[in-house]
């Protein structure tokens, strides 16, 4: 039911995990897609050969999501190729452990910049094409700890928080023609979260927290995303989407 076809789906951090799903799914939905990535060299072209595959295009583009350099190059890239961009989907993202106390800026700013100045850099150079073109739609991924906080994580929540806000604002700002939502996700089986299942007692701790008792792959993360791209969602702008098992449950 969903069809978006010969549309142009820019995706960050797109060779593996969320990214790479929402770019299967977007080209056998339709769409032609850029994959942004800083050095997942084989892992991006396989997904560009798996797009391929599905009869639509795909065109890699490599570089420091944090720079806005990098952004304007990649949205004037996919122009010159597409002549348009339909769809942006913010997902790149990391992970890593922050301690309050110690000192560690570097952890703290390295975060800030590839989880929320990503989010603007490519928003920000996106929205002129897609105003131009009176019509986007821009997904951005959150997270459950945006919501809720997340110790020893304090600065990637709020990284995740400071996207809420953003859709939120955007929502409004680019109305009635650019639409903002953002996906919020749980636990999710991607290798971001490796390390820490290679505990497999706390794999399945996790597990058993989640009301629908399954640690999703990130395909099931693509299809909310693809269904907010889509005309399905052409009245939903400024919503948080929350998938993640019922694990954390607010309004």
């Amino acid at each position: 039911m969903i069809d978006i076809t010969d549309k142009v789906a820019l995706i960050t951090g797109a060779a593996r995990g969320i990214g790479a799903a929402c770019a299967v799914l977007f080209a056998k939905a339709g769409a032609n897609v850029g994959l942004v990535d800083r050095s997942h060299d084989d892992e991006a072209r396989a997904v560009q050969t798996e797009v391929e595959r599905l009869g639509r295009r795909a065109v890699l583009l490599k570089g420091d999501v944090s720079e806005f350099r990098t952004a304007k190059a990649h949205v004037e890239q996919l122009v010159d190729t597409f002549g348009s961009v339909d769809v942006l989907v913010n997902n790149a993202g990391i992970w890593t452990y922050l301690e309050t106390g110690t000192g560690n800026e570097a952890e703290w700013d390295q975060v800030m910049a590839v989880n929320l100045k990503s989010v603007f850099n490519y928003t920000d150079a996106v929205v002129p094409v897609m105003k131009k073109a009176s019509g986007g739609s821009i997904i951005h991924l959150s997270s459950t700890a945006g919501q809720r906080g997340e110790a020893f994580h304090s600065h990637y929540a709020a990284a995740k928080g400071g996207i809420i806000a953003y859709t939120k604002s955007l929502a409004v700002e680019l109305a009635p023609h650019i639409r903002v939502n953002a996906v919020a996700p749980g636990w999710v089986d991607t290798h971001l979260n490796d390390e820490v299942f290679g505990d497999k007692s706390f794999k399945e701790q996790v597990r058993k927290g989640i009301p629908l008792d399954r640690i999703p792959p990130p395909e099931d993360l693509a299809g909310p995303i693809l269904f907010l791209a889509s005309d399905l969602a052409r009245h939903i702008t400024g919503e948080i989407l929350n998938v993640n098992g019922g694990a954390v449950l607010c309004g």
